[in-house]
């Protein structure tokens, strides 16, 4: 636990330190793959505009960022509410210690 200011209880107290895991993709969003696979549009196919490519797998991940930032959840001891870190650092992996 870390002490950090927290916005709801307007003052400085104990914090527990989470990181958030990646949730399942919506399939409501536009232009998601997922909606586009269930609308069955498929890739790799020519004259679709933005599906006019190869397949995902094919992709050559050229000036891919090797990291993720960090994406770290706060929860106050006091009210038992969550905020999430203003700002993430890149960092291939996260160790609380």
């Amino acid at each position: 636990s870390v002490k950090r200011f927290c916005p709801f209880c307007r003052k400085h107290t104990e914090h527990r330190v989470a990181q958030s895991k990646k949730k399942a993709a919506s399939p409501l969003t536009y232009g998601s793959k997922i909606r586009a696979r269930r609308r069955g549009q498929a890739r790799g196919t020519g004259n679709l505009g933005r599906y006019s490519k190869p397949a995902v797998s094919k992709w050559k991940m050229t000036g891919k960022k090797a990291t993720k930032k960090t994406d770290l959840r706060y929860e106050c001891t006091v009210c038992k509410k969550k905020h999430p870190q203003a700002r993430g650092i890149r960092a291939k992996r996260v160790e609380f210690v």
